[in-house]
């Protein structure tokens, strides 16, 4: 399965995230040690916020630990609100269009898994999503008519209801209050340039610091905002159905 980290909090470069650390995720890329696959090549994508209202994207179907371009963007660019993505293909196409993170508006959206059956009900969960957002669906994934799903269904109100279906997804872990860590590892310098309330999500843990990273329960959505986390139940549930008059 796919690879992934998000990360907030002070702005660092990107290299800081998908380099160096010892189990970077362009080490993940082809040494993933949590993943049902070891090797995740079919692509990768990083998306990031900086001083315009839309966030950028940089997507490619280049293995991330084979890509120049990759490094040298890393290395010049800054943000304190990064997603990251190394794709393992399920079966879909190997294209652009199909590498994570998916845009829409202000929100990005990324997923490490699939949707069993997924052929036997893409046509109606395509033809559920809005019309209005429909022309946006530019791949071929399972995971991105998930996003269009969500955008549908509420993502912009509520997005911990609007994404319930992936309640069953794969472990994740999250870091550990940074200041607890700088106190009990007062001479590691990769502490010391974040600030109290960067916190990082990840689907497997970026390096073997002890005690910096705890596991999220299965079935549980983690929400980071202000330097807080907060873990919530994840349980699917049915949109509302329209009446006969149309009427929610």
């Amino acid at each position: 399965m796919c690879r992934w980290l998000a990360y907030s909090g002070s702005p660092v470069r990107l290299d800081e995230l998908l380099y160096k650390p010892a189990n970077s995720l362009v080490l993940q890329s082809k040494h993933a040690r949590l993943g049902a696959e070891t090797t995740n090549g079919d692509g990768f994508g990083v998306g990031w916020y900086g001083d315009v209202p839309t966030p950028g994207v940089f997507l490619s179907t280049e293995p991330a630990w084979n890509d120049r371009n990759l490094r040298e963007i890393a290395a010049q660019l800054e943000s304190g609100h990064v997603f990251a993505h190394i794709r393992a293909s399920t079966g879909s196409a190997v294209q652009k269009t199909n590498c994570h993170p998916f845009r829409h508006g202000r929100r990005l959206w990324m997923h490490n898994g699939l949707v069993a059956g997924f052929p036997a009900v893409r046509r109606e969960l395509t033809l559920a999503v809005d019309p209005l957002v429909f022309p946006e669906i530019q791949g071929s994934t399972d995971s991105e008519i998930l996003f269009y799903l969500a955008v549908t269904f509420g993502l912009e109100a509520d997005p911990v209801a609007a994404v319930a279906s992936e309640a069953r997804s794969r472990s994740l872990f999250h870091s550990v209050d940074v200041s607890t860590l700088r106190h009990q590892y007062p001479d590691n310098p990769a502490l010391h340039v974040l600030s109290d309330d960067a916190r990082l999500v990840v689907s497997e843990p970026l390096g073997e610091l002890r005690g910096a990273w705890r596991e999220v329960p299965e079935s549980t959505c983690i929400v980071v905002h202000g330097g807080r986390e907060e873990l919530r139940p994840f349980t699917p549930v049915a949109p509302a159905a329209a009446t006969a008059d149309g009427v929610n």
